[in-house]
C-alpha cells in the first residue's frame, strides 16, 4: 500500500463517525428490489414493475403529508415573504440539488408564458419570475457533471447562498435527502444567520439521525429551522436517493409552488386549500399508469434497446427540448451510480465517449443552456483568496483545482445545443430517443420538427431509434399517426393525468419515474447492480466513501477499516482515469477481487471489464 493512500485512508477514518451511515433508512435495502438483478436479467418487464412498486411509498408519503395539512401554512410563510418583497431559495446538493435547479426552471417557465403575462401584466409577471434562485453544491456545472467533494463543505453551502444575498425577507427551503449533507446543512444555518425563513427537507426518520449524525442533530433540534421530514422507506436501489427520496421531495415542493402561483395570478383570492388533494388524486392514477403492462412493455424494449447500444459500447443520444432539464438530471445521475462516463465536452478527445448525451432545438450551447435553465447559467467563479478562506491552505490546492474547472467557462463546453450534433453523430449500432411533451407536437409532428428530423436522420445513419411521449390520451393518438413512415422503432406511450395544474408537477414526477426505471434498469441488465445493491458505486465524495467501504465489507468479510484501506488502494489506481475523465473500473470491484483472491489491480480489471 503506497503512503498516500494510507494517508488517505488515515485521514478519512479519523472523521469517519460522522459519515458512517449504513444505519440511515436510505440506505437499506429495500425488500421488493432485494432480487432486481435476477429478475431483470429474464424479465425486464417484471423489473420496472419491481421499481414502479417502490414508487408507491412516494405516493403513501405524499397522503401522510397532505392529511397533516402542513401545504396550507407553508403555503402562506412563502406567500407572505413574497408579497414582502422577498425571494425563494432552494438549496441542495447532487439529486437535491438538480431538484432545486428544475423547481426553479418550473416556476420561471410558468411566469414567462405569454397567456399568464397577460392575465398578471407582464412587468407583474416578470418581477415574480426573478424571486426564485436554486443553490447547487458546485453550481450549475454540477447539473450536468457531479463535482468531486464539494459537498462536504459546510462553508461551501454558506457561501454559495451568502452571496446571493439572502436576508430576512427570504425563505430557504434546505433539501437533502438523507438529512446529514454537510453543503446543505450549511445553507441551512446560513439562512437561519440572515433571519430567514428556514424548511430543513430530508428523508430519514429523525431519531435515527439524531442519535448518529451530530450535525443533524443540531439541525433537528434548532427551533429556528422547520423540518419537512419525507422518509419515504429504503430506495429501490440501495442507497440510490435520487430516486424515491428526490421524487416524494418533487411533488411536496412542486404542490406547494402550485398553491403559491394560483394565489398570485388570482388577485381575486384562489381558495388554493384543496391543491394537495387533486395532486394526491392525481399521484394515484399516474401510479397504476405506470404499473400498467401497457406502459411497463414498451419501456422494457426501450431499456433492451440501450443496453444493446451500450454492450456494443456504442452511444445513444437523447432529443427534447420541454423536459431537458428532467433528461439532462438522469444522465448526469448515472456516472456516479454507475460508474459511466460522464458528458464530454465537445473538445477533449482524452476523455472517454459518454455513454448518453442530450441535445435541444436551441442553435448554439449558450441559448441551449438558458433554455434549460430558463435563465443564464450561474456557475462557480471564486477567487484563490476565497477559496483559501473557506478551506485553509492545506486543502486550498485540491479545492482550487475544482474550482477551476467549474466556471461558466467549461459548463459550454458540453454542447448540448445543435452547434454539438456534428461532434456525435450517430452510426450503426447506436442509438436514438426523443422525449416529447404535450404541448410541443410540432417537435415531432412537423416533418422537419427538431425530434422528427434528428430520429429520421439517426435511422438513415443506422441507428436503432425510440420516442418516448408524455401527454393525454389524444395527443399520444396523434403522435401515433405519424409513424407511418416506420419511425420510431420503439414507441413508449406513457399516458398523464389531467390534472389542470399549473405548474404540471404530477408530470414531471411521471417523467423522472419513468426516466429513473430507464436508467436503473438498463444498469441493473449491464451487470451494475448486484440484487438491489450498486456495486459500481464511485466514491467521489465522503458519504460514497462510507458506501462502497461498507460494500466491500460486507463481500469481502473485512473489517471496516481494511476494507477502507482496500478502497483507497483502488481509488489510487483508477485516479488518473477518473481526473481525465477515461474509462475506468469499479473501485469496488477491484478491492473485492483483490481481498478475494489475491491478484494484481490489473488482473481484476482485465475480470470485471471482460465481464462487464
Amino acid at each position: 500500500m503506497s503512503k498516500n493512500a494510507r494517508r488517505r485512508s488515515d485521514e478519512f477514518l479519523r472523521i469517519s463517525d460522522q459519515f458512517k451511515l449504513g444505519a440511515l433508512v436510505t440506505e437499506s435495502s429495500h425488500p421488493v428490489t432485494a432480487s432486481l438483478s435476477e429478475v431483470a436479467e429474464r424479465d425486464i418487464a417484471e423489473a420496472l414493475d419491481l421499481l414502479f412498486q417502490v414508487d408507491e411509498d412516494v405516493v403513501r408519503t405524499f397522503a401522510g403529508f397532505v392529511e397533516s395539512g402542513r401545504a396550507k401554512a407553508i403555503r402562506d410563510t412563502v406567500l407572505g415573504a413574497l408579497r414582502n418583497g422577498g425571494r425563494l431559495f432552494f438549496t441542495g446538493c447532487g439529486s437535491t440539488g438538480r431538484l432545486s435547479i428544475l423547481l426553479v426552471s418550473m416556476w420561471r417557465e410558468f411566469w414567462q408564458r405569454a397567456s399568464i403575462q397577460q392575465r398578471v401584466g407582464s412587468q407583474a409577471a416578470a418581477d415574480w419570475e426573478q424571486r426564485a434562485f436554486s443553490v447547487m453544491a458546485g453550481g450549475d456545472f454540477a447539473l450536468i457533471k457531479s463535482v468531486e467533494g464539494f459537498e462536504d463543505f459546510a462553508a461551501f453551502g454558506r457561501k454559495q447562498l451568502g452571496d446571493l444575498g439572502v436576508s430576512a425577507r427570504d425563505v430557504v427551503f434546505a433539501i437533502t435527502e438523507g438529512g446529514e449533507t454537510s453543503f446543505v446543512i450549511g445553507t441551512a444555518w446560513r439562512g437561519v444567520e440572515a433571519g430567514a425563513r428556514v424548511y430543513f427537507v430530508y428523508n430519514n426518520p429523525d431519531d435515527i439521525l439524531r442519535a448518529r449524525v451530530q450535525r443533524s442533530r443540531e439541525v433537528i433540534d434548532d427551533p429556528r429551522i422547520e423540518k419537512i421530514n419525507l422518509t419515504t422507506g429504503p430506495m429501490a436501489i440501495t442507497g440510490s436517493t435520487r430516486m424515491q427520496a428526490t421524487t416524494i421531495q418533487l411533488c411536496v415542493l412542486s404542490a406547494v409552488l402550485e398553491m403559491v402561483v394560483r394565489e398570485l395570478i388570482d388577485a381575486r383570492g384562489a381558495n388554493t386549500d384543496t391543491v394537495p388533494e387533486q395532486y394526491l388524486s392525481s399521484l394515484k392514477e399516474l401510479q397504476a399508469t405506470l404499473r400498467s403492462s401497457t406502459v411497463r412493455e414498451a419501456l422494457a424494449r426501450l431499456v433492451a434497446l440501450e443496453e444493446s447500444a451500450y454492450r456494443r459500447n456504442r452511444r445513444n443520444n437523447y432529443y427534447a427540448s420541454a423536459l431537458g432539464i428532467d433528461v439532462l438530471t438522469d444522465t448526469t445521475e448515472r456516472s456516479p451510480t454507475y460508474c459511466t462516463p460522464p458528458f464530454r465536452k465537445f473538445d477533449d478527445a482524452a476523455a472517454a465517449e459518454s455513454w448518453a448525451f442530450l441535445f435541444v432545438p436551441q442553435a448554439g450551447t449558450a441559448a441551449a443552456w438558458e433554455h434549460i435553465l430558463r435563465r443564464p447559467p450561474g456557475c462557480i467563479e471564486w477567487s484563490p483568496d476565497e477559496v483559501r478562506q473557506l478551506v485553509g491552505e492545506a486543502k486550498a490546492p485540491a479545492a482550487l483545482e475544482t474550482v477551476r474547472k467549474i466556471g461558466c467557462e467549461q459548463l459550454l463546453r458540453f454542447r448540448i445545443g445543435m452547434d454539438g450534433l456534428e461532434a456525435r453523430r450517430l452510426g450503426r449500432g447506436d442509438s436514438a430517443v426523443g422525449i416529447v411533451l404535450e404541448g410541443e407536437e410540432a417537435l415531432w409532428l412537423e416533418k422537419d420538427g427538431f425530434i422528427r428530423s434528428q430520429l429520421s436522420s439517426a435511422k438513415e445513419s443506422g441507428a436503432e431509434t425510440g420516442l418516448v411521449g408524455f401527454g393525454s390520451p389524444q395527443f399520444l393518438r396523434k403522435v401515433e399517426t405519424a409513424h407511418k413512415d416506420g419511425l420510431p422503432g420503439v414507441w413508449v406511450p406513457v399516458p398523464m393525468p389531467q390534472s389542470g395544474l399549473l405548474l404540471d408537477g404530477v408530470t414531471r414526477a411521471g417523467v423522472k419515474m419513468v426516466l429513473n426505471a430507464l436508467s436503473t434498469c438498463t444498469m441493473v441488465r449491464l451487470g451494475r447492480v448486484m440484487g438491489n445493491y450498486m456495486i459500481w458505486v464511485v466514491a467521489s465524495n465522503l458519504k460514497l466513501i462510507d458506501r462502497a467501504t461498507r460494500y466491500i465489507e460486507r463481500l469481502t468479510g473485512l473489517s471496516y477499516d481494511e476494507a477502507n484501506r482496500r478502497l483507497f488502494e483502488a481509488v489510487e489506481y483508477v485516479e488518473p482515469r477518473m481526473k481525465s475523465d477515461r474509462a475506468y473500473p469499479p473501485v469496488v470491484g477491484l478491492a473485492v477481487l483483490r481481498a478475494r483472491h489475491g491478484i494484481s489491480f490489473e488482473e481484476a480489471e482485465r475480470r470485471l471489464m471482460s465481464s462487464a
